[in-house]
């Protein structure tokens, strides 16, 4: 069914990645229900919907398309959704908000099963493709940088240097010389067995521990948030939400589609520049969306942190058939999960190292043409200093036809970019973002 051995890879292999990818990414369990708690949902209900929407999604990219690309609601995401669409002075709430997601969730599956999403990917400059996906490799590694206080704030160079002496600073260098040693040794699952003698490490120094137990019951307090979609609809229609369907439209689109890429590129999946099967994958987030915002959730997205199992050895839906298997057994494991996914220090390094294996992407851009190269070195520079993998894609989207047409190269350029590329300027331009 998964194809192991045309992938040249084995069942331990795919469920020791599939492992390395939940430890990685586990943390939005409850980092979603804290951002999304300010917009006043209740706790237990987003940890439940958001682990419903992980498992829907990623269980449709396991079974349909095979790939080893994670789904989860998406950071950002979260964040619009809770301190802009309803902390952003409309006055609506987050069950009209919800309606809202829902709605794009249609939307996103419509657009899904068209031709209009597949295209897109290939319509892509490779140029942008590599630079997306070295971007991606920089964002993740300052997320790892930047959870653990390795790298810091600073009133005047925005970012310096932190307190090498701090515990977490200290377990993430310890954790990452451990993890590039078992790399370097070559042994399989290095990145996975990194994190649990990090864990072990931090459970012995104290930095780790259990005080609220480890099992709990998962619970949806208020049950269905959205349950018609003709009044979900007649919810955007009367609170005029059109800009804010379009965001999210546009903002998921390009999250996903860019880290698939970025992933698939990693795991040497794509085919001739081309994504094989890339309809069934990508129907995998817009299912998930919609579902997630019938339960209480934000948009889902294609999951960076897939490049940790990607890094582990996962090619294939096995990986991501393991990870679907892992967050069901976390809805029952609430307080445990908590507690490890709290320190950050313990993934922290896996997402390092994947930065720095992405981020060989580089050497394939056409550094020499300054109108291939702008495009992706804004992209790569752009996704970890605003945060977003979605503003780094649109830079490069609307700097790459232009740079084209300057040169007089307009037919280079496929028809789609120019749509998006003006799509993305009227977004960063006018629009929620």
């Amino acid at each position: 069914m998964f194809k192991l051995k045309e992938n040249q890879t084995n069942a331990r292999t795919e469920v020791m990645a599939g492992i390395t990818t939940f430890f990685t990414m586990v943390y939005i369990v409850v980092v979603n229900p804290v951002i999304l708690a300010d917009a006043g949902v209740p706790f237990e209900q987003v940890f439940t919907a958001t682990i419903l929407a992980t498992v829907i999604g990623t269980l449709w990219m396991a079974l349909f398309a095979n790939y080893p690309i994670a789904i989860a609601p998406g950071m950002g995401l979260n964040a619009f959704f809770a301190y802009s669409v309803v902390g952003g002075g409309q006055n609506i709430s987050y069950h009209t908000a919800f309606a809202a997601v829902f709605v794009a969730g249609l939307i996103f599956v419509i657009l899904s099963l068209t031709p209009l999403r597949e295209k897109l990917i290939d319509a892509i400059p490779d140029n942008l493709k590599h630079g997306i996906t070295a971007g991606i490799g920089l964002f993740v590694a300052f997320i790892g940088l930047r959870l653990t206080k390795v790298i810091v704030a600073d009133p005047v160079n925005l970012v310096k240097l932190g307190d090498l002496h701090a515990p977490s600073a200290l377990l993430t260098i310890v954790g990452l010389a451990i993890t590039l040693i078992l790399m370097m040794l070559r042994l399989n699952g290095a990145i996975f067995f990194g994190m649990i003698i990090t864990g072990l490490i931090a459970f012995f120094t104290g930095q780790l521990s259990f005080d609220k137990g480890f099992l709990s019951f998962p619970s949806l307090p208020e049950g269905l948030i959205i349950a018609n979609p003709i009044t979900a609809l007649g919810d955007v229609v009367q609170y005029s939400l059109y800009a804010v369907v379009f965001s999210f439209i546009l903002v998921t689109i390009f999250d996903t589609t860019g880290t698939m890429i970025g992933v698939a590129n990693q795991a040497k999946l794509m085919k001739n520049g081309k994504l094989p099967r890339a309809r069934h994958a990508l129907l995998s987030d817009s299912i998930a969306t919609a579902i997630g915002a019938m339960f209480g959730t934000s948009p889902t997205t294609a999951y960076i942190e897939s490049t940790s199992g990607v890094a582990a050895g996962g090619r294939t839906g096995l990986t991501t058939l393991t990870v679907a298997g892992l967050f069901i057994l976390s809805a029952f494991f609430g307080p445990l999960v908590s507690a490890v996914s709290g320190i950050s220090a313990i993934t922290a390094p896996a997402l390092i190292i994947v930065g720095s294996l992405m981020m060989g992407s580089i050497s394939n851009i056409r550094w020499h043409d300054l109108d291939e190269a702008f495009p992706a070195f804004l992209t790569i520079l752009a996704m970890p200093l605003t945060s977003s993998i979605s503003t780094g894609i649109a830079l490069g989207f609307i700097t790459y036809p232009l740079l084209k047409l300057v040169r007089r190269k307009w037919s280079e350029v496929h028809p789609l970019v120019y749509v998006f590329a003006v799509l993305f300027f009227i977004q960063l331009a006018f629009l929620q973002h």
